[in-house]
């Protein structure tokens, strides 16, 4: 399910410009497919003064064009959106109980 975009180990990191014109740095957590439609998840790493020492999370949908050009786009509907957190989070989980072994 999950796809492999970039190596494992490497922490790959891109800049995202939001709806109010400001610029936020976000590290890519990963890459994968839900009914054929790519999603990507980023961490903003912005607030590192912020005291609970974890970002705010972004969802959108990811595509390449024919040069390989990456594309983000918003989810518009709350069901899209809820399906596919849930996937995120068993990827999490998922990924959770893996380190612990």
């Amino acid at each position: 399910m999950e796809k492999e975009y970039f190596e494992e180990d490497e922490d790959l990191f891109v800049t995202i410009t939001l709806e109010d014109d400001s610029e936020i740095e976000c590290q890519v957590l990963t890459i994968f497919e839900v009914e054929e439609q790519d999603y990507i998840v980023l961490l903003s790493v912005e607030d590192e003064d912020d005291e609970s020492g974890e970002g705010e999370v972004f969802i959108y949908r990811y595509s390449e064009d024919e040069e390989g050009n990456p594309g983000l786009d918003n989810i518009e509907t709350e069901e899209e959106f809820n399906m596919v957190s849930e996937v995120f989070e068993q990827i999490m989980e998922d990924e959770e109980m893996e380190a612990e072994e």
